[in-house]
């Protein structure tokens, strides 16, 4: 199950784009990618054990990196830059270079490929959310 949406509805990506001028280009679409990584962190942090972006490793206009455990307690380094999420180490600040996982577009499709736990909180709270919306339109 893919899934490109968040149930809980708690950020929007897509809000954190900002003008920038590079070597005298004005480029509309850069974003800041530790505002991009808090904001992964905040969208998904309600079915994981523990996430958050790294102090120690470098954040840049380009790149950052989130440390994310499952709730199957497995602890990953995710690198987040413009081509998308991937896995560069199985430990907190840990960052492989001969570790080659793919890219994916979206920290929904990245954790449901990791853990079956975080699929299942996933399903769960968006019931939960349907059933909220069913509620509040019967009344």
């Amino acid at each position: 199950m893919e899934t490109d949406c968040n149930p809980m509805e708690l950020s929007s990506m897509s809000g954190f784009e900002e003008d920038a001028e590079l070597n005298g280009f004005e480029e509309a679409d850069m974003k800041d990618m530790k505002l991009e990584a808090e904001a992964v962190v905040n969208d998904v942090l309600f079915a994981v054990n523990n996430m958050f972006v790294s102090k120690n490793l470098r954040c840049a206009d380009d790149v950052a990196y989130i440390n994310v455990e499952t709730r199957e307690r497995n602890r990953y380094c995710l690198e987040l830059t413009e081509a998308g999420l991937r896995v560069v180490g199985y430990a907190f600040d840990q960052v492989d270079d001969h570790l080659h996982s793919p890219y994916h577009e979206t920290v929904y499709s990245l954790l449901d490929t990791l853990s079956p736990a975080y699929r299942e909180a996933f399903g769960n709270a968006l019931l939960q959310r349907l059933e909220a919306l069913k509620t509040d339109g019967q009344s």
